[in-house]
C-alpha cells in the first residue's frame, strides 16, 4: 500500500461524482436508516433511506439527521415540516438491497414503501409510517431544524418519542446490543456492511 497526500486542490478538481463518492465514505461506517414519513396518516406515504442519523443528546433523547440542499421536491423534509413527526428504522443486514432502493427518484404519488417491498406499520397513536419488519423502530417528533449556510443542507433534530425494540437486546447497562440485532451499517453511497463486535471496554480512567 502506498500513502498520498490528496490535497483540498486535487479534491475540487475531482470528477463530481468521484468526489461526492469520496468524500461521503471518508467519515467511516455509518448507520443506515430508512426515514418513514406521510402527508396524513396513510396518505402519501414515503420511505428514504438516510446514512446521516447521528446522537445529539440523551435527555431529552436528541438524534439529528443532514437533509440535501431544497433545490428539488424532497418529499421527506416537507412531509416532516408539514405533520411534525417521522420514524426511524433501522435496517437490517438482510433488508440492505430494498432499502438502498428507496433511493431511487420516485415521483410523490408512489409510496418507496411499495416499491421497495417494505409493508408500512402504524402506531395506534403515531401517525407516521413505521417499517414493519425494522428491528429497531423511532418513533420522532421534530424539535427543530437548522439550516446549514455553508452547503445549504438542513440539520434535522427530533426526540424519540418511543422505541420499538426486542427486550433482550438491550443490556444490563442499557446499551443496544447491535450486533446481536443483526443491523446493517453503510460506507459512502451505496456500499453496506454487517455489524460485528470488537470488544466492550470499561470507563476509561487517566
Amino acid at each position: 500500500m502506498t500513502e498520498r497526500c490528496i490535497t483540498g486542490k486535487d479534491i475540487e478538481q475531482m470528477e463530481k461524482r468521484f468526489r461526492a463518492a469520496f468524500i461521503n465514505s471518508l467519515s467511516g461506517v455509518k448507520s443506515a436508516n430508512l426515514i418513514g414519513t406521510c402527508k396524513r396518516r396513510g396518505y402519501l406515504e414515503n420511505l428514504a433511506i438516510v446514512s446521516s442519523v447521528v446522537h445529539i443528546g440523551a435527555h431529552p433523547p436528541l438524534l439529528g439527521m443532514i437533509m440535501r440542499p431544497h433545490t428539488v421536491t424532497r418529499d421527506t423534509l416537507e412531509n416532516i415540516q408539514h405533520t411534525g413527526i417521522y420514524t426511524i428504522n433501522h435496517v437490517g443486514a438482510h433488508q440492505t438491497q430494498a432499502a438502498h432502493q428507496t433511493s431511487a427518484r420516485y415521483p410523490s404519488e408512489v409510496s418507496e414503501f411499495e416499491a421497495a417491498g417494505f409493508p408500512p406499520w402504524y402506531a395506534d397513536d403515531f401517525d407516521a409510517p413505521f417499517v414493519q419488519s425494522s428491528p429497531v423502530k423511532l418513533a420522532m417528533k421534530l424539535a427543530e431544524i437548522v439550516p446549514i449556510k455553508l452547503n445549504d443542507t438542513q440539520l434535522v433534530i427530533g426526540e424519540i418519542t418511543a422505541v420499538w425494540i426486542d427486550q433482550s437486546a438491550i443490556t444490563s447497562a442499557g446499551q443496544v446490543d447491535l450486533d446481536t440485532l443483526n443491523v446493517a451499517a453503510v460506507t459512502g453511497l451505496d456500499t453496506y456492511h454487517a455489524i460485528r463486535k470488537i470488544e466492550r471496554y470499561p470507563y476509561a480512567k487517566p
